[in-house]
């Protein structure tokens, strides 16, 4: 946070200085003009009035008209706005020489301060728009005379003219598109003559053709199977990232509990149990505050170890199967521990699990050290992120009444 704040006032600072050193700077080579077809713009300034040394100031706003086009510049202007008519007026046409699709009779172009206007000797063929109309065309073609007005904006006295030729043809279709097209129009015919009836019946030939109706297939049976697919595929990962996600929370519950564990069992032998009394002790103590602690996978294990020796299983493999079930190295470690003691004695135990109690604190004391290491650093993302936003949101503008 304090960074954050340090930062703020770095950056106001040095706009507010910027700001008074750019409004403290005279105006010596005039103000700069938006380019050619960028519009006017005004700029507000401080005159000082200066007379037998006194001076006197005041606020004005100008009004700065846009660059304006040379006679050459204009002239090279009109020159691009032809070869940009040319190409775009075709549409998807290929050629001026065959057109079987409506033209696109532009009236402005983006980027340049024009203004165009269409005149057409045939209005028939195709309206002003370029709009072809299809049930006037013939065969043979229709030769269409368009002629384009181009008009500068900043001067409309000064304009140019486009002159061209297009030959209209109907549309080229194919023999499969013509059946459809027939058929069509005989349905079409077909409602007509029977619209006071209750059934529309469709026509049975054409052209000595059997006709046959089906009902399109709907797909939304498809849509709703790949849905089915789609959301079971999400659920599947859904289920594999909350068993990730459990197995992780129960790995970091174990690794804390482990040093708890360690520490009552060294208290309960040195005390003068055995291993397994002072095990049964503990998952006892566990059963009888379940209520209150909640679920603890490691206790849990525990249990599970002493309903195994209930079973008949021998001591010592109980420890191993509670390691391997445990599936943590310090687990794996105690399990094996006790296991070996066994069989060679408990001699001495209770100063290894002594050493082993100081060991897994201190790896507790690491671990927590860590994490809280890890969560400054995640702090920091939202942290720079709102700090990216303020410098925005302050800078920008900034920066752009200045440019202004």
């Amino acid at each position: 946070m304090a960074l954050t704040v340090i930062l703020l006032i770095t950056v106001g600072g040095l706009v507010l200085l910027g700001d008074f050193v750019h409004s403290r700077t005279e105006i010596t080579e005039g103000l700069v003009r938006n380019s050619y077809g960028n519009g006017s713009r005004k700029e507000e300034l401080e005159v000082v009035l200066q007379k037998d040394g006194t001076k006197k100031s005041t606020e004005l706003e100008v009004q700065i008209s846009e660059r304006a086009y040379t006679q050459e510049e204009l002239k090279s202007m009109f020159q691009r706005c032809i070869s940009r008519i040319e190409k775009e007026i075709l549409g998807e046409n290929q050629s001026l020489d065959c057109i079987e699709t409506d033209m696109n009779l532009v009236t402005e172009l983006s980027d340049l301060p024009v203004e165009i206007s269409w005149e057409l000797d045939r209005y028939d063929v195709m309206n002003i728009y370029g709009e072809l109309q299809e049930t006037e065309l013939v065969p043979e073609g229709t030769l269409v005379r368009l002629k384009a007005t181009i008009t500068y904006l900043q001067d409309p006295k000064k304009q140019t003219l486009y002159e061209c030729n297009a030959m209209i043809f109907p549309k080229t279709v194919s023999k499969e598109e013509q059946e459809l097209a027939d058929i069509k129009n005989l349905i079409k015919t077909e409602d007509k003559r029977t619209q006071t009836k209750e059934f529309l019946v469709l026509p049975a030939q054409i052209n000595e053709e059997q006709l046959s109706y089906y009902p399109k297939m709907d797909s939304r049976g498809g849509v709703i199977l790949l849905m089915a697919v789609f959301i079971g595929i999400l659920f599947a990962a859904l289920e594999k990232q909350n068993r990730e996600q459990e197995e992780a929370r129960r790995k970091a519950q174990m690794e804390v509990d482990y040093p708890e564990i360690i520490s009552k069992l060294t208290l309960f032998i040195g005390a003068g149990m055995t291993v397994k009394r002072a095990w049964r002790k503990i998952a006892t103590d566990y059963e009888a505050e379940k209520m209150d602690w909640g679920i603890h996978y490691a206790y849990e294990e525990m249990k599970q170890t002493c309903n195994e020796m209930d079973s008949g299983i021998t001591e010592a493999e109980s420890y191993e199967r509670f390691g391997k079930r445990c599936n943590l190295q310090e687990y794996v470690k105690l399990g094996a521990m006790l296991s070996q003691n066994l069989r060679r004695g408990t001699k001495g135990l209770s100063q290894i699990l002594k050493m082993e109690a100081e060991v897994s604190f201190e790896e507790r004391k690491s671990r927590a050290k860590k994490l809280g290491e890890e969560a400054g650093t995640k702090m920091l993302v939202p942290m720079f992120l709102m700090l990216a936003e303020v410098l925005v949101i302050v800078v920008v503008p900034a920066f752009m009444s200045v440019q202004m």
